[in-house]
């Protein structure tokens, strides 16, 4: 377009305005519209040309075609953003028909997608637990500190409620609970024994759950994270005893690990929201750098449980007179690094493809207690 300009007048203008839009039309690629977009709104285009002259007009000219030059002014700067949007969608259209790429051919051997030993871990367990009449259940991430603390029987001053230990959210409003009393802080749950709580309170006795899910704790190091996964079992009925949480938690370490024959002990310990607790430890054998499951003379701690306090029920609305239950709780990580040989806890969450090539498992195996043994 030439750099002259023609002389200011309501006829001029209108010639430009056509002129300018339908250059904006006959544009056919985003470059072209690039050349050209100097001639349209830029300092020496014919519209700022014609917008300088009007200071050389009479005030009743220069208001009457001040008021129609910005008003084409407007509209040949919308035509542009709408012409450039429509264009780079054009080439976006070609661009992915150019690259398009024939999804029924079948992949490469090297790029098969592999599932993650945590998912496959709890396919694994959960495939277990099932076969023992467990039924999954759900909490969330984010928990109230009366859940997550006070219904499990934890006293005020335990450390575990202090900041070093758990991730506390910013203040929230905090709605009364059922029986009154204020649910207290916001934070991310650091076991998945609330789950026992939220899923006694929504259904009767007799229960028997299993909870697998993300927990999160303030520790960092080759056998911690600050994000993990437990599991956790609840059994509630008449006349259960700690004869039934030991049966069941040997069944499930002999199947997962595939051991017919397995050493296994239970040592007193502390749980606030089990009485009486135990660690279970699994006989082991370490011999040249190797750990061998269920032989030896060595002990390897596997997992947390206990009979449920008679607190926790209260709190559940579960009658502790009429009704028994136990818990355990075990590491998802954990079961995976000793059954599938993975020395670094850390490593499950690198991202590392090669990584992941090595340990991971195909999409189309059936999750089995015999994998990996």
């Amino acid at each position: 377009m030439s750099d002259i300009s023609p002389p200011l007048t309501l006829t001029s203008i209108q010639v430009l305005h056509q002129q300018l839009l339908q250059q904006l039309e006959q544009v056919s690629s985003l470059a072209d519209l690039e050349k050209i977009r100097p001639d349209l709104t830029g300092k020496k285009s014919p519209l700022t040309h014609m917008l300088k002259m009007l200071g050389q007009l009479p005030p009743d000219a220069r208001k009457e075609l001040g008021g129609f030059l910005n008003k084409v002014r407007e509209e040949v700067a919308t035509k542009l953003e709408e012409r450039f949007a429509s264009l780079q969608q054009l080439a976006l259209d070609q661009k992915l028909m150019q690259e398009k790429q024939d999804v029924s051919l079948p992949p490469r051997p090297e790029t098969v997608g592999k599932i993650h030993p945590i998912t496959q871990v709890i396919e694994e367990v959960t495939q277990i637990f099932a076969k023992m009449g467990f039924e999954l259940a759900e909490g969330p991430d984010i928990e109230r500190e009366y859940y997550n603390f006070t219904a499990l029987n934890f006293p005020e001053d335990h450390p575990a409620r202090q900041m070093h230990d758990t991730f506390y959210l910013p203040p929230a409003y905090l709605p009364p609970a059922h029986d009154g009393k204020e649910l207290g802080a916001v934070l991310l749950r650091t076991h998945t024994s609330p789950v026992q709580i939220h899923a006694m309170r929504q259904s009767a006795p007799p229960l028997r759950v299993l909870a697998p899910g993300r927990t999160y704790r303030c520790d960092s190091d080759a056998t911690h994270s600050p994000m993990f996964h437990q599991v956790e079992g609840l059994v509630v009925d008449k006349k259960i005893h700690m004869g039934h949480l030991k049966a069941c938690v040997i069944d499930f370490c002999q199947s997962f690990f595939g051991v017919r024959h397995l050493k296994a002990r239970f040592r007193p310990s502390y749980f606030p929201f089990t009485e009486p607790s135990a660690e279970m430890d699994i006989g082991c054998l370490r011999r040249d750098g190797k750990l061998k499951i269920g032989e030896g003379d060595d002990w390897l701690e596997i997992l947390g449980c206990g009979m449920v306090h008679p607190n926790v029920l209260k709190m559940g609305g579960i009658n502790p007179e009429e009704y028994q239950g136990f818990a355990f709780g075990i590491g998802i990580e954990r079961l995976g690094m000793l059954k599938y040989g993975i020395p670094d806890l850390r490593a499950f969450y690198d991202s590392d493809a090669r990584w992941l090539q090595h340990y991971g498992f195909s999409p189309f195996d059936k999750p089995s207690s015999r994998m990996g043994i």
